[in-house]
């Protein structure tokens, strides 16, 4: 599913009234009717005290078409107008007009912290103070506002995006609606993805308002979500009349005394995602535990014992490479990375101590083969590229590097990125419990093996963080996010898989 800009978006509904010959208020009154449905689905009739609360643009002509028609079905509402500025929209002007005509419920002007209604904890407000349209700080007794509706712990849906977002960039210390519910128009909005935002959308539904569909098929996204239907898409079956070597050979460097759990994660991760054969580079310490924790494993080990020290690989030019898990950052260690990035000429993917080294020094960046692939958590990212102000810029900061590098980038969070130049693609499935140490490890594991196998180098990253994070859901299924340790992730990888191609059970 494609996320578009706000300008993107604008224009959407612009050029959806000219095709389909209506105005701007009929495209209003079609969309805030499609989410009176929703919340009069939700709400069922029940005897709850509805607060609305309406600005003077376009979102509050959404706001006012809700309340005229949940007052109609015989809710008892009460709508604030937010009167923040002098400037009123046609379709807040009309909509305003309407209710009042119709209902016979004037609304409340509020023009500062005085005039402010008490909201309950029991009861259900409704956002349609600002929406997609804000693009300016708020003034003080607005943000006022918005705290006062946060601190009663009301109910809240927000129309379009919660008041005090912005969809395209943030403003410092502004305070933002904390929604539960987010009722968004037509597509999801960048900012319900990103750490610094997220958590104020709440649960987002996205409400289809018949926006022109040769518009959003033709026109870039600003990112894309991936759901089940495109990560199915992605995935390539094998054939029959194979063999182990046709799936490629995975190199695991990496390890060292006392984190050779790391090793043990990637490799079986790797094998389990379905590469042909697999390698674990390793010190001399971590031999037995190789041979016996992932027996279907081959092990090289490097001439040190306690952690990775410089030699030659016999590599094969389409072999994998997979660096870092668990590697530590001793001299000897970034001697052997410096080899393989001269070494190799594939794409590479490198993670953890691998990339602390790529930090600690900046130069071994020139030499990472093309599309490789790097998966930093945030702080081994904030080390690879400076610290950011905000998560766009973050973002803007990420497309930088991987375009200058010409890397693919995971960006590891609650909803995971990867990031492939001017390409941004969003994960939304996963879960609390994989929060855990060496879920990472297996990440890794999973991407360097789809790579073996043949998958380009985007498409493995963005294939293997959605199995990767579907695998962890279907842990959780079975037990509680608590329990779940990286180990599961793992063993659950085919089963994530086959769940792509399963149909639905359909009762009798």
């Amino acid at each position: 599913m494609k996320i578009f800009s706000a300008e993107q978006l604008h224009e959407a509904d612009k050029i959806t009234q000219e095709k389909q010959k209506i105005t701007s208020l009929e495209l209003m009154e079609r969309a805030s009717s499609r989410i009176f449905e929703e919340i009069n689905n939700r709400l069922n009739g029940a005897e709850i005290k509805i607060k609305v609360f309406c600005g003077i643009g376009n979102n509050g002509g959404d706001g006012l078409v809700v309340a005229r028609k949940l007052v109609r079905e015989g809710y008892h509402v009460d709508v604030y107008v937010v009167n923040y500025s002098d400037k009123r929209s046609e379709g807040f002007l009309e909509n305003y007009r309407t209710l009042k005509e119709d209902t016979k419920n004037w609304p409340v002007l509020l023009k500062s912290e005085d005039d402010f209604p008490e909201i309950k904890s029991n009861d259900f407000v409704i956002d349609a103070i600002f929406g997609i349209g804000l693009n300016r700080p708020l003034v003080e007794w607005v943000q006022k506002l918005i705290v006062r509706i946060n601190e009663s712990k009301a109910f809240k849906v927000a129309i379009d995006m919660p008041s005090g977002m912005l969809a395209d960039e943030i403003i410092a210390d502004q305070p933002i609606v904390e929604a539960n519910y987010t009722l968004t128009f037509q597509a999801p909005k960048l900012a319900f993805f990103l750490p610094e935002t997220a958590p104020f959308a709440g649960n987002v539904q996205i409400i289809d308002i018949g926006i022109d569909g040769q518009y959003l098929a033709e026109n870039p996204a600003k990112a894309i979500l991936i759901g089940e239907e495109q990560a199915a898409s992605l995935y390539q079956p094998r054939s029959k009349f194979t063999h182990k070597g046709n799936y490629g050979h995975t190199y695991m460097v990496g390890g060292s005394y006392g984190m050779m759990g790391s090793m043990t994660l990637s490799s079986k991760a790797a094998l389990r995602i379905g590469v042909g054969k697999v390698t674990a580079v390793i010190p001399q310490c971590g031999y037995g535990i190789l041979q016996t924790s992932v027996p279907e494993a081959m092990v090289e080990v490097v001439p040190h014992d306690i952690h990775l020290a410089d030699m030659k690989l016999e590599l094969k030019k389409e072999d994998i490479v997979a660096f870092g898990m668990g590697a530590g950052t001793n001299e000897k260690s970034i001697e052997l990375l410096t080899t393989l990035l001269n070494q190799v000429k594939t794409p590479m993917l490198i993670d953890a101590d691998g990339l602390n080294m790529l930090s600690k020094y900046p130069e071994l960046l020139e030499l990472i083969p093309e599309k490789s692939i790097l998966t930093p958590h945030p702080k081994e990212l904030e080390r690879l590229i400076g610290s950011w102000k905000n998560d766009f810029e973050k973002l803007d900061k990420v497309q930088k590097f991987s375009d200058k590098y010409k890397v693919t980038m995971v960006i590891k969070d609650a909803y995971t990125m990867t990031v492939s130049s001017d390409n941004i693609y969003i994960n939304t499935n996963g879960n609390p419990g994989m929060a855990t140490a060496g879920s990472g490890d297996v990440l890794s594991g999973v991407i360097a093996g789809l790579l073996a196998q043949g998958y380009d180098p985007a498409i493995a990253a963005v294939f293997g963080v959605f199995i990767h994070a579907k695998a962890g859901d279907l842990v959780v299924a079975d037990t509680v996010p608590d329990a779940l340790i990286a180990s599961d992730i793992t063993a659950y990888l085919g089963k994530a898989i086959r769940s792509l191609f399963e149909k639905p059970e359909t009762k009798a």
